[in-house]
């Protein structure tokens, strides 16, 4: 995905002269969350799977703590036990949170009182418990992995701190069993927090530079025949974003998908067959000497060890010759 981030910087400053910071992107833009919003994920680092898709057309998602969340919430834990369902339905203003505490509010604010996080449930044992951050941590682990023994042995400690605070009994239990039911599906922030920004990025880039982006997704999945079928997903997604993807010409074509007067030049590596090295020798012979006169001309200037017949058969097949032929395929074969 960072190739694909700074190939699409790159592909952006080339065709337009602009020089584009993504460090310096600004994080409230509307289109970038209501393109995630339809879930016009593909090719959106993290949020591209047919369910998290799913998932951002339910959430609407307005800001980066709803994609820090979403990277957290879309696991099995989660999704299963109904913190997904809560989340969005206090986000939408369909259910009221409840907090059993001012200091829970506090902390479970900006989740609408469901505890998505690791942090958030060390913040609460630290808080109320009077327990310390490392201790707190060590806490969440052993319920994650079931230690009964340590798990106990914390909870004596969180209660005896959490009434010396002033919290009830009653409640103080009830905090902690919150705490036991959700720490075994809390996701790490800081790692949910790093994944949402590239999410965010690379949905700014398909958004508000569909051409460009596409162009180093797809070349990013080139030289893998295995994944032809994603490529052909990748080729209808960037035209329904309003970037044509041009037919495979041996006149413009490069290995890669490039971009020219706002339209995707088709990658010549992309044509099943034909290969990287022979689609860098065909760029040779073209800037060596310049466009090809005719179908003879290419055959003249190419190194036929390099690009055999039978990748030219499949160039022809691909309607890479079109521009030279008039589109006669089978004269040309």
């Amino acid at each position: 995905t960072l190739t694909v981030m700074d190939n699409t910087v790159k592909l952006i400053e080339k065709t337009r002269g602009q020089k584009l910071d993504l460090a310096k992107l600004p994080m409230n833009d509307q289109a970038t969350y209501a393109l995630l919003q339809r879930g016009e994920a593909r090719g959106v680092f993290q949020l591209e799977s047919d369910g998290i898709r799913e998932l951002l057309k339910r959430m609407k998602p307005d800001n980066i703590r709803d994609l820090i969340a979403t990277n957290a919430l879309y696991r099995p834990g989660p999704l299963g036990g109904g913190m997904v369902d809560a989340y969005v339905n206090r986000k939408h203003g369909r259910e009221k949170p409840h907090y059993d505490h001012p200091v829970m509010e506090e902390i479970l604010a900006e989740t609408h009182g469901v505890i998505v996080y690791q942090e958030q449930c060390m913040r609460v044992l630290n808080r109320l418990g009077d327990i310390e951050l490392a201790s707190a941590y060590a806490c969440i682990k052993a319920i994650s992995k079931k230690k009964q023994d340590i798990i106990d042995q914390r909870k004596v400690e969180f209660l005896k701190g959490a009434q010396e605070r002033g919290v009830s009994l009653d409640v103080a239990e009830r905090i902690f069993g919150q705490i036991v039911q959700f720490s075994g599906y809390g996701f790490n922030k800081s790692h949910s927090a790093a994944y949402a920004l590239l999410g965010y990025q690379t949905a700014y880039l398909k958004t508000h530079y569909p051409a460009e982006f596409m162009a180093a997704l797809l070349s990013s999945e080139i030289d893998d025949s295995n994944k032809r079928e994603i490529m052909v997903e990748h080729i209808e997604d960037a035209r329904r974003l309003g970037a044509e993807v041009l037919t495979p010409d041996v006149q413009v074509g490069e290995p890669d998908f490039t971009v020219k007067d706002g339209k995707i030049v088709f990658g010549l590596t992309a044509i099943k067959g034909l290969g990287r090295g022979a689609a860098q020798e065909i760029l040779r012979a073209r800037e060596a000497v310049g466009r090809f006169k005719d179908f003879f001309d290419f055959c003249e200037r190419i190194d036929h060890k390099i690009v055999p017949k039978a990748a030219i058969e499949k160039m022809i097949k691909a309607g890479a010759f079109d521009s030279l032929a008039g589109g006669k395929r089978a004269a040309l074969l």
